[in-house]
């Protein structure tokens, strides 16, 4: 098995064929309609955003210090990994350069929605650096049931997939089901026999490629060259009700009366953001 790419696909065909049955799926071209196409490059963010901070691993760094690292970088002595810029916060000036975000195929996208406040728990929109030998070693599934979209803008990187029905063979950890216990790219089958008969699908995302990971799909990425991506979050009716239970659950520990002020929001949100959908779906 292979994850397709797919070009000038139209939006009913992806619904249709990688949406509604969750199949992961790359767009050579869907970046297109992003300015930040063939403009990201670390010498674009060397030059205007070299002060910018963000923490890696405990360790707040610079743009700047991050690129210098990325640049010189190797699989033996890789840079911190991974190294992510909250776009809205920390470079809202990339916001229009990545607009329409969902690439008119990312929709309906409730985090979209005037519905949300703009650090409603699960959205994010990051830039994300990596370089060679830059990895997660440990397989996840993305939380609060969203859909992961990951366009390339510059470099390659590889991504490592699993079709669905394969939980029980990827361990997930006792305190954090999100993610794998396996190191996927060293596995111990003596600790974790059954990961044998888990199947990864390694796919290579190129420079201007946008990868679909639908919700509950265990993933993760290896950066081949210095990279520079843009990652985004989506809900919306197929995965609203399963992002509620897990915003009540990450919420029900702490305070109670906030945490059912936010269900109470969210159920109300549902109707008005469906409502809406009548407006997001390109024809």
């Amino acid at each position: 098995m292979q994850v397709q790419k797919v070009e000038n696909i139209s939006y009913k065909d992806f619904m249709n064929e990688f949406y509604k049955p969750g199949i992961p799926v790359v767009f050579k071209d869907a970046s297109k309609v992003w300015k930040a196409r063939g403009l990201f490059t670390p010498k674009y963010f060397r030059d205007n955003f070299s002060e910018r901070k963000t923490v890696v691993n405990e360790k707040e760094y610079t743009m700047g210090e991050l690129l210098d690292l990325i640049e010189n970088s190797s699989s033996e002595r890789p840079a911190p990994y991974p190294c992510k810029f909250d776009i809205p916060s920390k470079l809202p000036e990339l916001l229009p350069l990545i607009t329409p975000l969902g690439m008119n195929y990312a929709v309906p996208n409730w985090f979209q929605s005037m519905m949300f406040p703009s650090v409603v728990i699960g959205s994010q929109t990051e830039l994300f650096l990596g370089s060679p030998g830059g990895k997660f070693p440990v397989a996840h599934i993305d939380y609060f049931h969203t859909n992961a979209w990951v366009t390339q803008l510059y470099g390659d990187k590889n991504f490592i997939v699993y079709p669905r029905g394969q939980d029980e063979f990827m361990y997930p950890k006792a305190n954090n089901k999100w993610e794998s216990d396996v190191n996927i790219f060293n596995p111990d089958y003596e600790k974790h026999p059954k990961y044998k008969n888990a199947t990864p699908i390694t796919v290579t995302i190129k420079e201007g490629e946008t990868i679909f990971v639908p919700w509950g799909i265990w993933h993760s990425a290896e950066s081949l060259t210095p990279s520079i991506s843009v990652i985004f979050d989506q809900i919306n009716a197929s995965n609203y009700d399963e992002y509620v239970k897990d915003v009540w659950k990450y919420k029900k520990d702490g305070n109670k009366a906030k945490a059912l002020a936010v269900l109470a929001y969210c159920k109300m949100a549902k109707y008005f953001c469906k409502a809406g959908d009548l407006f997001a779906r390109p024809q």
